[in-house]
């Protein structure tokens, strides 16, 4: 049997269509029909080569939802016909420290889809079992895909930090993750606050559920959010080092910077706020599949859901440029319909 996969020949290559052989899933694996796949930034490591981990030709794609048609050896709780999403946790080593200590989406040895293995930009992929997660039925695959990165980062940094309702939430950064963090931290029951540039996103912060919006581009965003007694967590979406350096000190006692988009270069902060007032700065990653699943049944009861553009497969590389462009809103998610 044949199918259609969108490959990288090389780093800095072209996405281009071709056809091969779909492969058999091997023992713990499971092939999935593909129905949806978002095209996200990440996909320009593959793309661009930017980690060596990266051996060519590859198929990007991490956001992936679609149908197991076949499952290998040793997979027990999977069977054709369930509908799965696989996200950027995509196996583990099992061996490596964060591993051993269960710290499984930090392994130092990752399964990846689009970067290790080939990801979603297909009608199949092949997947490890333990990269699957379950999805709710009400879900729309197209819907759901985009929540398998940009949700999952922003669900699960949430959940994990310090913030308890109704403390006060800060998301800086209205993009494809920004819109979702914002949704999140309403539906969580935060205090929530939208920081991005100019006045015309106000509105459409507060529809997505923000009590607050300061505009970067007049305001003192620090000042801002200490006049609303300080952050307890601010969840830094965007890419910019200046605009997350000028977000710092608007933390509150023992607030929480925490970084999901990564700047070309370092940020910079005051110390004496991080000492005296306990705060911290700190990384957070996406999550494995059990976590992938908690975020699709929050947003499938809470009714988060992106903001997407919709591409078929065959048009991928026109679907990469404009996620790149930074000009869709907010997820560009490719459809398989053949």
């Amino acid at each position: 049997m044949k199918a259609r996969y969108i490959q990288v020949e090389k780093a800095r290559g072209a996405l281009e269509l071709v056809t091969r052989e779909v492969p058999e899933p091997g023992p713990g694996e499971a092939r999935v029909k593909v129905q949806a796949c978002g095209v996200c930034h990440s996909d320009s490591v593959t793309v661009d080569g930017l980690f060596p981990i990266v051996k060519y030709p590859r198929v990007p794609g991490h956001e992936i939802v679609g149908i197991i048609d076949l499952v290998g050896a040793n997979v027990p709780n999977w069977k054709s016909g369930q509908r799965v999403g696989i996200g950027w946790y995509g196996g583990h080593c099992g061996r490596c420290e964060p591993c051993r200590r269960g710290d499984l989406v930090a392994c130092q040895n990752p399964s990846i889809p689009g970067l290790t293995y080939d990801g979603g930009y297909a009608d199949y992929v092949v997947a490890p079992a333990e990269a699957l997660a379950a999805v709710p039925e009400s879900l729309n695959s197209v819907d759901a895909a985009p929540l398998l990165c940009a949700g999952i980062t922003t669900f699960n940094a949430l959940r994990n930090s310090g913030a308890r309702p109704p403390d006060t939430v800060a998301i800086l950064g209205l993009g494809g993750l920004g819109h979702l963090g914002v949704q999140f931290a309403a539906k969580m029951g935060f205090n929530t606050v939208a920081i991005a540039r100019g006045s015309d996103k106000e509105s459409f912060a507060r529809d997505l559920g923000a009590r607050h919006y300061v505009d970067s581009t007049t305001a003192d965003v620090s000042a801002s959010l200490q006049k609303l007694g300080g952050a307890r967590v601010i969840l830094a979406t965007v890419t910019d080092a200046d605009a997350m350096s000028s977000a710092i000190g608007g933390l509150g006692f023992r607030g929480e910077f925490v970084i999901l988009g990564v700047p070309s270069k370092p940020i910079q902060a005051a110390v004496p706020g991080l000492v005296l007032q306990r705060q911290s700065i700190r990384g957070w990653p996406s999550g494995t599949s059990i976590d992938s699943e908690d975020t699709l049944r929050f947003s499938e009861m809470s009714g988060v859901l992106p903001i997407i553009e919709k591409y078929p497969l065959d048009r991928a590389a026109e679907a990469y440029a404009r996620m790149m462009s930074g000009k869709a809103r907010f997820r560009v998610v490719l459809e398989t319909t053949a």
